[in-house]
């Protein structure tokens, strides 16, 4: 016997025996070998059986997914610095599609699409990997919208109520306060057990780490998620965010709770699809995307959706933001994006830059569910809000022409300057519950009429530190959801124009 064999048996029995039952077997790699590459993107020979979108691995160490399958190519998107590949280098196939951690232990965190950390900790310790492309549920698995997702914008939450489980478009022109209102409605589950995920698609990191912070500072971190893919990112990872935000939006879904999905924004996802396709050769379309970009947003948007109760009754609410060139919404991917979903918020630039914010264009801005999901309180004070202010912008133009108006008019007037007033709020402020049927039921009547235009902002700010000592049983109530009583609306109202008159004569507002 060999003495060092025999040295290793005395000193490491184990250890030989489990070298002596290795039974070496024959196994098969697909290998290939990167053809070209550059600009986020590789081709492939020597692959032929792989899938679409498999995950391939380099001998570098990048990661990248198969998206174009040709006879004898293969077209693969990058998911780190292509600057480490070079032709000739080996590519293995692993047989499995992209995945994502998914888990508790990614809320709080900053990540980016494969659920890397980017916020200096250690990786999060995910529950399991799931793929990051997966079916919408079937019609028969959905419940009908129902339940409101307050966002704390007397605007929206009024007249384009947005329920759990419905896709509302963000859309407008660039600089307009579209991220604004969706970190608003963030901030505003503060209060509430909704889940929040936060997707950066192409968006500079100052505006990223300016989001980040507000939700910190305002809204409940502890509750969100947050999936960047920077500009400066590899456009693999810029094209994979929403899918993967998606995900991870589903694992708590499937286990009955609500999340509120924001992708800012679906435009530059649309062009990062557009690059790269145009990259891998796929024939152009319209405005040179690929015949495929519909399809592309369909199946993302498509997964949000509220589940009947056997499948657990959790929701996904998706806010995707989207950008217009010069207020056109008949582009391609703006009317792609409002086909889709189910209503959209239009943001004007022209309000925008006379102060009115958030600038909502009331006339183009609708929601497909609405009054489905509207609190009770809510849809009784605010039936008449919507005509109301219609009318008195269309008699405002008039106005303009310096046309004599009779007292009824001019109190028509200042009763739409009175509602505008209202509905503008100030960033990082949502509204609760409460405060806004408060608002409303007062301009309703006609109890803030007579306040100074200047002091609307202070009073929405004061009002349920100004009442709710005297009123705070209807306040929780009203919180809770509880529709307005008689007894409520008249004490509320008689508070209102006590509250009103002070102000009228001179008081500071609260």
């Amino acid at each position: 016997m060999n003495p060092l064999s025999g040295a290793l048996e005395a000193w490491l029995p184990e250890a030989v025996d489990r070298i002596r039952a290795i039974r070496p077997e024959p196994r098969i790699e697909h290998v290939g070998r990167v053809a070209r590459v550059g600009d986020g993107i590789a081709t492939i020979t020597g692959l032929p059986n792989v899938r679409a979108e498999e995950m391939l691995s380099f001998a570098s160490g990048v990661l990248g997914m198969a998206l174009m399958l040709d006879a004898e190519s293969t077209g693969c998107i990058l998911f780190g610095d292509s600057s480490r590949i070079g032709a000739g280098d080996t590519v293995h196939g692993t047989g499995a599609v992209v995945r994502v951690p998914v888990g508790e232990a990614l809320l709080g965190r900053v990540l980016d699409s494969v659920g890397r950390p980017l916020d200096d900790e250690p990786p999060p310790e995910a529950e399991r990997l799931d793929p990051v492309e997966r079916e919408a549920p079937a019609v028969i698995d959905r419940d009908l919208v129902s339940e409101p997702l307050l966002t704390g914008l007397l605007v929206i939450d009024s007249m384009f109520t947005i329920g759990r489980g419905q896709r509302e478009l963000i859309i407008g022109d660039r600089a307009t306060g579209k991220t604004a209102i969706a970190v608003d409605a963030v901030i505003n589950q503060r209060h509430s057990d909704v889940i929040c995920i936060y997707v950066a698609i192409g968006q500079k990191s100052s505006d990223t780490r300016q989001v980040i912070e507000a939700v910190r500072t305002h809204g409940a971190p502890e509750r969100c998620i947050f999936v960047v893919a920077a500009a400066d990112s590899a456009p693999g990872l810029q094209w994979l965010a929403p899918f993967a935000g998606m995900t991870m939006a589903e694992y708590f879904r499937d286990r009955g709770r609500d999340v509120l999905v924001v992708i800012d924004d679906l435009s530059k996802h649309a062009a990062v699809h557009r690059e790269l396709a145009l990259l891998l050769r796929e024939p152009p379309g319209r405005e040179a995307y690929p015949g495929d970009i519909f399809y592309l947003h369909a199946r993302l948007l498509e997964r949000a959706a509220k589940l009947g109760q056997g499948r657990g009754g959790g929701s996904i609410t998706a806010l995707p933001i989207a950008e217009t060139q010069a207020g056109n919404l008949s582009a391609y991917i703006p009317t792609n994006l409002i086909s889709i979903t189910d209503g959209q918020i239009v943001l004007d630039a022209k309000l925008f830059y006379e102060g009115q914010k958030p600038a909502v264009d009331v006339g183009r801005s609708v929601s497909r569910i609405g009054g489905k999901a509207q609190p009770a309180s809510l849809r009784e004070v605010s039936a008449s809000l919507r005509l109301d202010y219609a009318q008195f912008l269309e008699i405002e133009v008039f106005t303009r022409f310096g046309a004599m108006v009779d007292e009824r008019t001019r109190k028509a007037i200042e009763h739409g300057r009175h509602i505008r007033a209202a509905l503008q709020q100030t960033r990082y402020a949502p509204l609760p519950l409460a405060v806004e049927v408060v608002l409303l039921l007062a301009l309703s009547r006609g109890a803030l009429d007579t306040v100074p235009l200047a002091a609307m902002t202070d009073l929405q700010a004061g009002l349920r530190t100004a009442l709710e000592p005297r009123l705070r049983p209807v306040f929780d109530r009203l919180d809770a959801g509880a529709a307005l009583t008689e007894a409520d609306r008249a004490a509320l109202l008689q508070a209102m124009q006590e509250l009103a008159a002070k102000i009228a004569a001179g008081a500071a507002p609260p």
